[in-house]
């Protein structure tokens, strides 16, 4: 039986993934057409996180076509809901608030989901938090009474104003300087990227996927790009 193969990183430790499925660190450009290239095809293929700074980024070439040979393509969470928010029409199937979000227009910036993450030695572990991630817990905080809703406002419009690699919880507690906020915070905070993923390993388990129907276009760039691998 074709497996479920995973492109997970930072937003889910490998193991919250279910141990049949396959799981590969986080996807990076050529990953997905060699997978499709492979003797061996892909039951499906879902993508959580994915590279795309130090090395060039998953192309939505490659995901159509995965799906154009009738591999189901999933994404949610970071990379994956990106794709899948650009993807759904063509067939690509989206997961989670996150994919919605971005569907919608509701996020309209790329870097909402970016982290900096260790490597895979030390698990992907994150060093900087997604400002999705703090958009999503300050809101929790709101709903708490823990923090007004025009602080909460401001909170987010300054961490939106840094580079994505500085931003974090510890950077907000320092900015609202609430030690109501920061005891609350210790608690805990749900990350909605970690939430979104879990969702999709849910959903990957009840998979009833229609292949798509398209048919992809070999342009010279895919087709020079599919020489090199």
């Amino acid at each position: 039986m074709s497996k479920i193969h995973v492109f997970v990183g930072p937003t889910l430790p490998a193991a919250e993934v279910p141990a049949d499925f396959v799981v590969h660190p986080p996807v990076a450009v050529g990953d997905v057409l060699r997978m499709v290239r492979a003797r061996t095809r892909p039951g499906a293929i879902a993508i959580v996180d994915g590279y795309f700074e130090r090395m060039a980024a998953v192309w939505h070439k490659e995901l159509l076509h995965a799906l154009e040979r009738g591999i189901p393509v999933y994404g949610a969470a970071s990379m994956g809901a990106l794709r899948a928010a650009e993807l759904d029409r063509f067939g690509m199937i989206g997961v989670g608030t996150i994919y919605r979000d971005y569907r919608a227009g509701r996020l309209v910036a790329d870097d909402e989901v970016a982290v900096v993450h260790l490597p895979a030695a030390q698990g992907y572990a994150g060093v900087s938090d997604a400002l999705v991630d703090l958009r999503y817990g300050l809101g929790l905080a709101v709903r708490a009474h823990v923090l007004g809703r025009r602080a909460a406002d401001e909170l987010v419009v300054a961490m939106a104003g840094r580079f994505y690699r500085e931003r974090s919880w510890a950077a907000v507690l320092a900015l609202a300087r609430s030690p109501k906020l920061a005891a609350w915070h210790a608690r805990g905070v749900p990350s909605r990227k970690t939430l979104d993923a879990r969702l999709l390993m849910r959903r990957l388990r009840g998979r009833e996927a229609r292949p798509a129907q398209i048919v992809v276009p070999r342009t010279w760039a895919i087709r020079r790009f599919a020489s090199e691998l």
